[in-house]
């Protein structure tokens, strides 16, 4: 704890997001799909848009520590843990019992524009017939929706586009700030455009082409801005055949990648015109082991957590595999993977 300045301010948090959404000391290795970290001094999981915009000005304004969380799917903690608040988006507009408004809504197929919300009214030029959109069907996506959910819900309504996200284990906020891809579908290829919340507290619809998407970066990340939903518009496309798609992506994930191990995906960026996976394998490493981290003997692009393994272990790991790779090859290998920090 801080002291009675933190209390205050935390007490101030629980009045926006509710005692419910609020915990102490939560483990990050809980919450991240490496399954390492330390304690986070708070963890608060806002459940609306709007709270989630309240929380984060609010400490903001009070120069607070903290980091937004999405799936922790990309994400390496430290073992001391975070001195400081993690915001965590899985909850925000998942609600499925409150009504379908801009403030509680994970995923809405956009026919024609509601009424009075002011949200949607940012993509209303979307729905008009456009070349861009015509015969598409335009989707609004929350932050907080897991991929998964998206890629399946969108399926079963014939919506074709989005089937290479359907293994992604991340959110949506976090796919489009990394501009999340797999087996040639990218983020940038269906988006439309997406609401950020701006350091000074306010709030601006980027447009596809202002988003700044490339190979696992976007403007969001750059800016320091935090997603809060976004559209994106799909052609219609056959059910069966598009579960078929997705049934077959997942299950060359699952015969490819170590999915048994705590991981956070791929660690390295992929160098251009090569695999980091390859440059690891070719060095030797395969099985490269410290403590219980080690590179996977299934797929080398991938660092693991084959038990109890420590953000130290991983750091080792990590560092050893781009000396070696950069001694043998020349090439340096950039982390895919972000350190909270």
């Amino acid at each position: 704890m801080r002291g009675s300045e933190s209390l205050f301010q935390i007490e101030k948090v629980i009045q926006i997001a509710g005692q419910e959404n609020v915990s102490f000391d939560e483990p990050l290795s809980k919450h991240t799909t490496f399954r390492i970290g330390g304690n986070a001094t708070y963890f608060v999981t806002p459940e609306t848009v709007e709270s989630l915009v309240e929380v984060i000005q609010y400490v903001r304004k009070e120069q607070f520590p903290y980091f937004i969380l999405g799936n922790g799917s990309n994400l390496l903690a430290y073992d001391t843990g975070y001195d400081g608040m993690i915001i965590a988006t899985h909850k925000t507009g998942n609600d499925k019992g409150q009504e379908k408004d801009e403030n509680s809504m994970p995923l809405d197929l956009l026919e024609e524009l509601p009424a009075g919300d002011a949200g949607r009214s940012k993509v209303e030029k979307y729905l008009s017939d456009t070349e861009s959109c015509r015969d598409k069907t335009l989707v609004l996506a929350g932050s907080g929706i897991m991929l998964s959910v998206m890629a399946n819900t969108i399926g079963k309504h014939g919506l074709a586009g989005f089937e290479f996200a359907s293994g992604i284990p991340g959110t949506l906020g976090g796919a489009v700030t990394m501009n999340a891809g797999a087996y040639g579908g990218e983020i940038k290829d269906c988006i439309l455009g997406a609401m950020a919340l701006l350091p000074d507290g306010t709030q601006h619809f980027y447009e596809a082409e202002e988003l700044e998407l490339g190979y696992r970066t976007s403007i969001i990340q750059t800016k320091e801005l935090v997603v809060l939903w976004a559209v994106f518009a799909f052609e219609k496309g056959d059910a069966n055949q598009i579960e078929a798609i997705m049934q077959e992506l997942n299950q060359k994930r699952r015969e490819k990648q170590p999915l048994q191990y705590g991981s956070a995906g791929s660690t390295f960026k992929r160098p251009e015109g090569m695999f980091a996976g390859k440059l690891i394998e070719d060095a030797g490493l395969k099985g490269y082991r410290v403590g219980d981290v080690m590179v996977s003997t299934k797929h080398c692009g991938f660092v693991v957590n084959v038990g109890n393994g420590t953000y130290e272990q991983a750091k080792q790991v990590i560092e050893h595999v781009q000396k070696t790779v950069q001694e043998k090859f020349g090439v340096w290998l950039e982390m895919e993977v972000r350190t909270i920090s």
